[in-house]
């Protein structure tokens, strides 16, 4: 490929309005004003931007609290100003999602990558899920209107209740699920199966939004 062909097919487009996946692993967010994004996850942008960062909550994460995205020490921060910033996640996938109002989505602390200001967002944990079974698994409860992206490792499978997932997969589920947190109801001995903690989502409506791949690895 000739230099000025590499350049011309890799160029992003320029304007429109809202967040727009300039390919499957990178989104572009063309704003007047603020948008918050995850911290680091900046790759460049255009325009005259500022960035101020979120610490970590302190004394705990439940509840109201705009000062980080989990229990990890993800904190958000707020770009600021005009022009078009460029996010991105590890190389993981970037999905999309527009809500409207009062439509809410719950998405694990660790997949949020970026919101619009406007979405009105909580923090809290999973509950009977142990900080230390599942390295600080932390659900972000958003609610529309307005953009949202979240990221995934690889395509993303959506499930209907009753089922049951690895925390460690599982990236979002619809508002109205609750998930109770199981164990592995097996007797192991000698090695172990590394699925000893389960999420159970019950009833009959929703979805349940799972990834090929362990965030945290085995437990």
């Amino acid at each position: 490929m000739e230099l000025d062909e590499f350049v011309d097919a890799n160029v992003p487009e320029e304007g429109g309005t809202g967040f727009q996946k300039v390919n499957k692993r990178l989104l572009a967010i063309p704003f007047e004003g603020v948008a918050m994004v995850k911290a680091g996850s900046m790759i460049a942008y255009t325009g005259d931007v500022t960035f101020t960062g979120k610490s970590s909550a302190e004394g705990g994460i439940t509840g109201l609290v705009k000062e980080a995205v989990s229990g990890e020490g993800t904190p958000i921060m707020e770009a600021e100003g005009s022009g078009t910033l460029y996010v991105a996640d590890q190389g993981k996938k970037v999905q999309v999602l527009s809500l409207d109002a009062g439509e809410s989505i719950s998405v694990n602390g660790t997949d949020v990558l970026a919101f619009e200001e406007r979405v009105d967002y909580e923090i809290g944990t999973v509950g009977g899920l142990s900080q230390a079974a599942a390295g600080g698994l932390t659900n972000v409860f958003l609610t529309g209107p307005g953009d949202i992206a979240i990221t995934t490792h690889g395509d993303p499978v959506v499930m209907r209740p009753p089922v049951t997932t690895d925390p460690e997969a599982t990236v979002a589920w619809s508002a109205n699920l609750s998930p109770s947190i199981g164990t592995n109801k097996a007797i192991e001995i000698g090695q172990q199966s590394g699925e000893t903690m389960q999420m159970e989502f019950g009833g009959s409506d929703g979805f349940v939004v799972v990834q090929p791949y362990e965030e945290g690895g085995q437990m």
